[in-house]
């Protein structure tokens, strides 16, 4: 039996690859350029940002409900008061 462990043709993930770069290794370094942060920075940098935008959420919807509250609050005031100054 003949031993085919050398080919010489083109793979098929080579043949479906349209990109120019014969090393795909390469192209994660290009993305990154000169930022030699490691995972788990870029992670906790990313946590952090997503935190400040929660918070800022958070913040805003709190300070939605409690004016709702407020004027819910004040609708009600203003409905008795009109009906114990009716009677």
């Amino acid at each position: 039996m003949a031993n085919n462990t050398s080919y010489d043709g083109a793979s098929w993930a080579d043949q479906w690859d349209y990109n120019d770069d014969s090393n795909p290794f390469s192209r994660d370094s290009k993305k990154t350029g000169g930022d030699k942060k490691s995972g788990v920075e870029k992670t906790k940098e990313i946590a952090s940002s997503g935190f400040e935008k929660t918070k800022v959420i958070a913040t805003v919807g709190f300070k939605k409900a409690k004016e709702g509250t407020t004027h819910g609050f004040q609708w009600i005031k203003e409905k008795c008061q009109k009906k114990s100054q009716k009677n």
